[in-house]
């Protein structure tokens, strides 16, 4: 019997959920399996795969042979670098030790790199987002500066009418005044005229 160990396909329609199975090569997609080893979820960012290493470690010792899309998960997730080292231990290269130790090693080195990544990641996402605000922020100054400038602009306008105003109605109350007296002036007269011809007639 061929096993491979290859995605099953299950979820909903344009939603799908993976399962990552050891089966028969000659069984349908979705059908039989011997054992599921995990899930590979490609709706999330990034891809969600989460599979037991050890049971596909001792898969691929078995001779189980992933698919394309499987191995380049498992190489990712150093399941072929065990399987080399493990191959180079029984053929008495090296101790199993070593291997340990450099499995081990190459973990913490991949999961530090992913670890920076993300990091820089909400590094960049975090600087984005100052960057966003101080924008939003100098683009209200410049609204606020712009409305007190409109609003300055229309207070010197209102008081330059008020003073204009202020200056006609000085000038229609100085020509009203001379009007004013020369009326004054005729009546006076009259007034001494008057006592002068009752002089006369006496």
């Amino acid at each position: 019997m061929a096993v491979r160990i290859r995605l099953s396909r299950h979820g909903r329609k344009k939603r799908p959920i993976y399962y990552v199975v050891v089966a028969d090569s000659r069984t349908p997609r979705d059908g039989r399996f011997v054992e599921k080893l995990g899930v590979f979820n490609p709706n999330v960012h990034p891809a969600e795969f989460d599979v037991d290493l050890d049971r596909a470690f001792y898969w691929v010792m078995t001779g189980a042979q992933p698919s394309d899309a499987v191995r380049t998960m498992l190489s990712r997730e150093g399941v072929l670098l065990r399987k080399h080292l493990q191959i180079g231990v029984n053929k008495g290269a090296l101790t199993q030790e070593e291997a340990d130790k450099r499995y081990q090693d190459w973990r913490s080195e991949k999961i530090a790199k992913y670890e920076k990544i993300a990091s820089d990641k909400a590094q960049a996402k975090a600087d984005e987002q100052a960057r966003i605000e101080a924008e939003i922020l100098k683009l209200r100054e410049a609204e606020k500066a712009e409305v007190d400038a409109k609003a300055a602009a229309e207070a010197e306008k209102k008081a330059a009418e008020e003073a204009k105003a202020a200056e006609e109605a000085a000038a229609n109350a100085t020509e009203e005044a001379p009007a004013e007296t020369e009326e004054a002036a005729p009546k006076a007269e009259a007034t001494e005229e008057a006592p002068k011809e009752e002089k006369k007639e006496e």
